[in-house]
């Protein structure tokens, strides 16, 4: 009965909020946002949540409980007096934040992307501690992108363990996209043929830029069938959110139609969109349709009704009209009135809606004047708008535009680009911005995201943000790295903290306004006038290296942290070959251009060596497989008729990616299987013909290179179907080991290699 009450009572409160047009900041806005969920029911979820972590004897262990009546997404834990640990939050997310508190800093165990089961010892005697955290508002997780760069393939189950790391790290608010059920519903009604949809809609691996208006039909067709099967699955992700107290902000219509609407609606004020990354024209250029029309209101509440109808509402709505496209037209009173008629479109089917935006068409546009975004981000009435500043580590808008002229907004980190792999990030930049962010004056900084175009890599920079994004002042970053190192293995050693120290003060410690898109030399298309760089010392990852391989013999093979352990030996042995390959690239275009054939060769033969090493340590983990990846396409299609276009969708988006290679290696994956059949093909092409260019004293010819390789290696790829392993192969300490000793003595090859010395800040250097 109290529940009921506090429950009547939170709900009171988000009416009386939401009387006026503006909303307040902080806790009152995410309030307004949380979901209606019962606390019996988030008890329930965060109990479940405990369960699939430690296992059944989690209600021997711990209890929970949802309470309104302590403070705002804040958890309070103590120890009853039946030896149980009582776990006590303001809802479900709370209660599984402050359980995974427990976990890391009373039990040292975390979890980790790939590892959501921690096994404690039978012994186990709670600590008798007492813990009250702060309040927090929003942490935020995920970019439109992720859902085709990471989760493309998922099923419930890996939804399921997703969902559960997200509510351990506190998270409040997600996107939810999938929509391409309904708009085959709506474009039905509105009178185009199946094969005008068809057209339009973009495959299973692309359908992030088609709804965004970047390109249309590529990849496709998309079956109804496979449409009906992911609107049940976002139904089934929506229930498991929800049941946790996290809210979902749902997709709205941004004004981007089929070509084929001029048929139905010939007197439509449309603009043909701009040619996006040169796509041809059966995948471009589809239409935009002003918002001032009445058309965008009948296609606006057609669509978000549907939406509402069946994925329901926690009163959020997200579109991005101008992502990476520039405006119909680039001035302010247009700004103004399109904003406004898009949130207004909202409004007519919710009238407690707020828009989420993400910041992204301000980073990438650059003909967003500051006239322009303060119409844009004005037009809507303050706290109707939360805008996402999409990559605040590097290019933060929120200064720019002095906190968004009011809007509330979350300060995020980007980080990833394309789901790529190698180690890096900007710890020091996260810690102090947020704070920057929390103080600058006047500020409307409502909460702390992620927001990775993919996921999978990198994680220690994911968990820093969320937890600094609960914290209220900054982290000992030293302290922080040591601690991670200690929990993410089980163990107390000195080696694996110092090998995380150096990691934190080198590929960790990224400053510059270079844009960093994963292309290391590995990965891209050969070529002479390639530039790679970086910031650190190679022989810190070289030590680090070497520290991590030591402490084998203290994580018991049977240990659960033992597959985190790996997976590390895995990434930094992947991360110690990439550097080698950056520094043999620059001497090989050293002895091209002194003609320096027997240097040339001797450096070419290393790097097919190098690619053999990069395979043989790949295949040895298991998150490391291009088989996983193109597997899990093949289980996603609906039948077997629509398996080799799951896996064309999924091997193109990591390759090509477009018909003829127009974002080409922009996803590239250092992934096992790839690396064999993809880059290392490349480059044995690439060294060939510049070895024939030398012995016949011609300059080597990069256009018909480029044809060639193209034609012989990159686009035929996505064709094949060959098939890889999908489970890992070999002893990993043993080939990481041997790879070791073979490229650490690499570093004192001065006969042919020289200033492979890295310098932090400095480009890589050739004599």
């Amino acid at each position: 009965m109290q529940k009921l009450w506090i429950l009547a009572l939170a709900i009171l409160a988000k009416i009386f909020l939401g009387l006026g047009l503006g909303l307040g900041m902080g806790p009152e806005l995410a309030l307004h946002l949380a979901p209606d969920t019962l606390p019996d029911v988030q008890e329930e979820a965060a109990r479940a949540v405990i369960q699939r972590v430690i296992g059944p004897r989690s209600s021997q262990l711990f209890l929970v409980e949802v309470s309104r009546l302590l403070d705002f997404r804040s958890f309070q834990i103590s120890m009853l007096d039946s030896g149980q640990i009582l776990i006590a939050g303001w809802d479900g997310v709370s209660v599984c934040k402050g359980f995974h508190h427990y976990l890391k800093y009373v039990l040292e165990r975390d979890v980790d992307w790939f590892k959501m089961r921690i096994e404690l010892p039978t012994n186990l005697q709670l600590p008798n501690v007492t813990i009250r955290s702060t309040s927090t508002t929003i942490l935020y997780h995920q970019n439109v992108c992720t859902w085709s760069y990471s989760f493309a393939w998922w099923g419930f189950e890996q939804w399921r363990r997703h969902i559960d790391w997200m509510a351990m790290m506190g998270i409040s608010l997600t996107i939810a996209p999938v929509q391409e059920a309904v708009w085959q519903d709506v474009y039905t009604q509105l009178g185009l043929s199946g094969a005008e949809i068809e057209a339009h809609l973009a495959g299973p691996a692309f359908q992030a830029w088609q709804r965004m208006g970047n390109i249309r039909g590529w990849g496709g067709p998309l079956k109804p069938e496979y449409q009906r099967l992911q609107e049940l699955l976002q139904q089934h992700i929506l229930r498991a959110q929800r049941d946790l107290g996290i809210s979902v902000a749902l997709p709205a219509f941004a004004g981007h139609l089929p070509t084929a609407m001029r048929r139905i609606y010939p007197n439509g004020n449309y603009t043909e969109v701009e040619r996006w990354n040169s796509f041809p024209d059966p995948y471009c250029c589809g239409l935009f349709v002003d918002p001032l029309d009445p058309l965008f209101d009948l296609v606006a509440a057609l669509f978000l009704r549907r939406v509402v109808q069946r994925y329901g509402s926690n009163h959020i709505f997200f579109c991005d009209p101008f992502n990476e496209l520039q405006p119909p037209v680039a001035e302010p009173d247009y700004m103004r009135s399109t904003a406004a008629a898009i949130h207004n479109s909202m409004r007519s089917v919710d009238p407690e809606a707020v828009w989420l935006l993400q910041g992204w068409m301000f980073v990438k546009n650059i003909f967003w004047t500051d006239a322009m975004m303060e119409a844009f981000l004005t037009a809507v009435p303050i706290g109707r708008l939360i805008v996402l500043d999409l990559q605040s580590e590097q290019f933060p808008q929120y200064q720019r535009t002095d906190s968004y002229y009011g809007q509330p907004f979350v300060w995020c980190m980007l980080h990833n680009f394309g789901g790529t792999l190698g180690m890096f990030g900007s710890a020091d930049l996260v810690n102090n911005g947020i704070e920057a962010a929390r103080r600058m004056p006047n500020s409307s900084i409502v909460g702390v995201g992620i927001t990775p175009e993919g996921i999978g890599q990198n994680y220690v920079m994911y968990s820093l943000v969320l937890e600094r994004g609960w914290s209220e002042l900054p982290l000992d970053l030293d302290s922080w790295f040591k601690h991670f190192a200690r929990t993410r293995y089980g163990v107390d050693d000195e080696g694996l903290q110092q090998a995380w120290q150096l990691l934190r003060h080198s590929v960790y410690s990224f400053r510059g306004l270079q844009k960093m898109r994963g292309g290391y030399t590995v990965t891209r298309r050969p070529a002479l006038n390639l530039d790679p760089f970086t910031w650190y010392n190679a022989s810190d990852v070289l030590e680090a290296w070497k520290l991590l391989l030591s402490s084998r013999a203290i994580i018991p093979l049977e240990d659960d942290k033992y597959a985190i352990y790996e997976h590390d030996l895995v990434d930094i042995t992947r991360q110690y070959l990439q550097i080698s390959a950056d520094q043999l690239y620059v001497n090989l275009k050293s002895a091209y251009r002194k003609r320096q054939v027997a240097r040339f060769e001797y450096l070419g033969s290393k790097l097919l060596q190098l690619f053999g090493d990069l395979e043989h340590i790949l295949a040895s983990g298991s998150n490391f497989l291009l088989g996983t990846w193109l597997a899990d396409a093949q289980r996603a299609a609906p039948n077997a008729a629509d398996k080799p276009n799951f896996e064309f969708n999924a091997r193109n988006q990591i390759t090509a990616w477009g018909p003829d290679g127009q974002i080409l290696d922009y996803a590239c994956k250092q992934w096992s299987g790839l690396v064999w059949d993809y880059y290392r093909p490349r480059w044995a092409l690439f060294l060939d013909d510049v070895t024939l260019a030398l012995h016949s004293n011609r300059t080597f010819n990069s256009t018909a290179f480029k044809l060639r390789v193209s034609q012989e290696v990159e686009l035929p790829f996505s064709n094949k179907s060959d098939v890889y392993p999908l489970e890992p192969m070999g002893n990993t300490w043993l080939i990481s080991q041997n790879i070791y000793e073979r490229w650490k003595e690499y570093l004192k090859d001065t006969q042919f290699l020289h200033n492979n010395r890295i310098s932090v800040n400095l480009k890589l250097g050739v004599q």
